[in-house]
């Protein structure tokens, strides 16, 4: 795998331990795409640090496991504001 690759990877996953958030806010912190921020935390980083691929796993099972509410939760501040 590319040194470039690699550092990605790895910078991604410690974001994602340190601050526990989503795939979409990690694309959008390091300004690359959600597609490749998944690709390297679910299939590259298990070939780089299982340890830390355990983690981000969990992570991410949590976060998915929690998105029904964070939708819900955005759709009722949409419609409690006011309209103007």
């Amino acid at each position: 795998m590319w040194d470039y690759i690699e550092k990605r990877v790895l910078q991604c996953a410690e974001y994602i331990v340190e601050t526990g958030c989503t795939v979409r806010a990690c694309s959008a912190h390091f300004s690359i795409s959600k597609s490749t921020v998944h690709k390297d935390v679910s299939e590259r980083l298990k070939y780089i640090d299982e340890g830390l691929f355990e983690e981000v796993r969990e992570i991410l099972n949590r976060n998915l496991s929690e998105r029904h509410i964070r939708g819900g939760l955005a759709t009722k501040e949409k419609y409690q504001k006011p309209r103007g």
